[in-house]
């Protein structure tokens, strides 16, 4: 077995969505996006004797005031049950972070939260994290199930919000053109001020729409009632799963409720896709009802979602002296954060 660095996206994206966990935080595409952010990207594959792609990753190097580490988030992509091929690939992320002179790694894996899964990482040497490293608590909803499936098991109130949409004749429209995504940002600005969080730039948006459109695996979702916007989402497509990555909404939003529409609509386009699985994206606890998200949570488990609780980041750690310092100050912020 080896490990060189990846240099095709074809073969890169047919392994990594061969395995259906996978979403798009592992994508071609994901690795293209912090490279527009003019990101150090770290992509290695493992190859077998028969020159099979059998294992892989995909990093970016992030800097700090405080030092730098490296993030992979949803991978690496392997069989975790072959012992010698996640050894093999964590002494190569060892390996690479070294080379970057990175303090730590971060890593929250695509598998699920259990004690056999959290004593397989401590035996690969690494240490829980202080911060999360991307959503680690999700819903899920099974695409084998038709619409009426879904329908009939979602809650009676958002039944009654669908009906009332439909009867508004609010309508719902879809882009790939970058330039949609000022419109966007424009309304995330709207959202954070009403739920209290920071928003993104429009860069970082448009950026990460971009690299997603150039492999036709994104879709921005509109709903409108007459010319006004109700709400806005952000939409990967890739591999097995349709991720609702960001949503937003206006002030009119909150009155006439156009976003259970736009789920549908991109439900519809994932089955088109063959995509079984369509991902919620972050949730919060049932009851955490203080939390600033707990209503945005709450719509997601109206739809009858599958609650998943992926693995918590376990962190790498290159320079233990200088980790030590990082881990308390992460951790002091994790605590006024209240995250």
């Amino acid at each position: 077995m080896k490990i060189i660095d990846a240099t095709n996206q074809k073969e890169w994206d047919e392994f990594i969505t061969s395995h259906a966990d996978a979403n798009f935080l592992q994508a071609w595409a994901w690795g293209d996006f912090h490279e527009a952010r003019h990101k150090k990207v770290v992509r290695r594959i493992a190859i077998d004797g028969k020159e099979k792609i059998v294992g892989a990753y995909v990093g970016q190097i992030e800097t700090a005031k405080r030092g730098t580490y490296m993030a992979i988030a949803g991978g690496p992509i392997l069989d975790w049950q072959k012992k010698d091929l996640r050894e093999t690939i964590f002494a190569d992320i060892k390996e690479q972070a070294e080379k970057e002179k990175c303090i730590f790694v971060r890593i929250r894996p695509q598998i699920t939260d259990t004690p056999e899964n959290n004593k397989l990482f401590e035996g690969l040497g690494l240490k829980p994290a202080p911060m999360y490293l991307s959503v680690e608590f999700a819903g899920i909803l099974d695409l084998n199930k038709t619409e009426e499936e879904i329908l009939a098991g979602a809650s009676q109130g958002l039944r009654r919000k669908i009906r009332k949409a439909q009867k508004n004749d609010i309508v719902v429209t879809t882009s790939t053109n970058p330039k949609d995504i000022h419109e966007f940002y424009e309304i995330q600005l709207q959202t954070a001020a009403r739920h209290k969080f920071v928003e993104f730039s429009e860069s970082f948006l448009q950026k990460q729409f971009e690299a997603f459109a150039k492999y036709d695996e994104v879709k921005l979702y509109t709903a409108k009632l007459g010319d006004e916007i109700l709400a806005q989402n952000f939409i990967i497509f890739y591999g097995n799963e349709a991720s609702y990555h960001y949503g937003v909404s206006t002030e009119l939003g909150t009155k006439y409720s156009g976003a259970p529409l736009l789920h549908l609509a991109a439900m519809r386009d994932a089955r088109e896709r063959g995509i079984k699985r369509y991902n919620f994206w972050g949730i919060t606890g049932e009851n955490e009802t203080d939390h600033r998200f707990y209503g945005v949570s709450q719509f997601k488990r109206s739809f009858g979602i599958e609650e998943l609780k992926y693995l918590h980041a376990h962190d790498l750690i290159i320079k233990p002296a200088k980790y030590k310092l990082d881990y308390l100050l992460e951790k002091t912020r994790a605590k006024i954060r209240h995250v």
